[in-house]
């Protein structure tokens, strides 16, 4: 019978990632915030990309595990005492072989995967994204189905080929390589408040010093003036489904909480407030939700763009509101950094 791990809580969560540690922290007994998951791993940024022949990325993630990063997985769990391990392999049987066994032990798994293989998701048959985390909380041996958490409250049943095509996926630009975590909570303990500054000062340097221009603040300026250039390098339906994955990208429907997880990011300042006894750090946050409904008008424009009969004549719309949040950015994250120090 296909059913959840006894003790599992499905949770309505805000981002794929730390949504699912969310999920696995509770089952194992401890309760913590998505946000403050996200603050722990230093995990807000800003990214620009865009490779020719792919649609542009705009991102609001960081340590997202690139050579180099811990990943925020690990990075919040070194701050909580929790070990968490990754794992990725080619071989399919392989992935397979420790997902089972996982199972068998009754104890949920943290995957990621391509969502286009998803098939609760009502997605265009070319879509894919190979970096969706979600938990796999349940199996049925019969019938060879799983059982997944995702970010609704909902659980999806799913047949473990449809797993194994999702988690195989060679799509650009995630490939998700079959990865999966383990998480270890004999040491689980609350973080410090220099676990939390420190986390801080890490998120801050980031965009105030990337060691590139496609990067924090300075990326948010190269967003602005790329934006602008769009018209240039594409065809009308390439420039309509640019601005319309963009909207996705900062929208909470792309699961960034909203405001390109700049909502989540305030959210999480008011709790490092409490945990520091830093007051001014609560300020600060409120200013973030002040950056996220800028974001989130950004968003919007370029949802109509999608959608309006020109859409290029919305570009500059967006680029001269992108350009005023990167002022806005800009000055908050040295407001942070006055706080925290570097």
């Amino acid at each position: 019978m296909l059913k959840p791990f006894a003790g599992f809580r499905t949770l309505e969560t805000h981002h794929c990632v730390t949504g699912s540690i969310r999920h696995i922290y509770e089952f194992y007994g401890y309760p913590i915030s998505e946000e403050l998951l996200l603050g722990l791993g230093s995990g807000v940024g800003f990214v620009y990309w865009h490779m020719k022949g792919m649609d542009p990325i705009l991102g609001g993630r960081a340590n997202v595990g690139r050579p180099g990063e811990e990943g925020l997985e690990k990075t919040a769990g070194r701050r909580t005492g929790v070990v968490v391990e990754s794992f990725r392999t080619s071989s399919t049987r392989k992935a397979e072989k420790a997902l089972l066994d996982m199972m068998a032990a009754g104890e949920p798994m943290m995957v990621v995967l391509d969502m286009g293989f998803l098939p609760y998701f009502d997605l265009p048959e070319d879509f894919h994204f190979g970096g969706h985390a979600v938990v796999v909380a349940g199996y049925d041996a019969d019938t060879k189905r799983v059982l997944i958490a995702d970010r609704d409250g909902e659980l999806y049943p799913v047949s473990l080929e449809d797993v194994a095509k999702a988690r195989g996926s060679k799509f650009k630009p995630f490939p998700p390589q079959n990865q999966w975590f383990t998480f270890g909570f004999r040491g689980k303990r609350p973080p410090g408040p220099q676990e939390v500054l420190h986390a801080i000062r890490e998120v801050t340097t980031g965009m105030l010093e990337p060691p590139i221009s496609n990067l924090g603040v300075k990326g948010i300026r190269k967003a602005a003036k790329r934006v602008l250039k769009w018209p240039d390098i594409m065809d009308e339906e390439g420039l309509r489904r640019a601005c319309f994955n963009i909207f996705i990208f900062i929208d909470a429907t792309g699961g960034t909480g909203g405001g390109i997880f700049r909502y989540m990011y305030g959210r999480f300042l008011q709790e490092a407030a409490d945990i520091t006894g830093e007051a001014r750090l609560a300020a600060v946050g409120g200013e973030m939700k002040g950056i996220a409904n800028r974001w989130q008008e950004v968003a919007q424009i370029l949802k109509e763009a999608s959608e309006a009969r020109d859409p290029a004549g919305m570009l500059p719309q967006a680029a001269i509101r992108t350009q005023v949040i990167a002022d806005q950015e800009q000055a908050t994250w040295e407001s942070l950094r006055d706080i925290v120090g570097q």
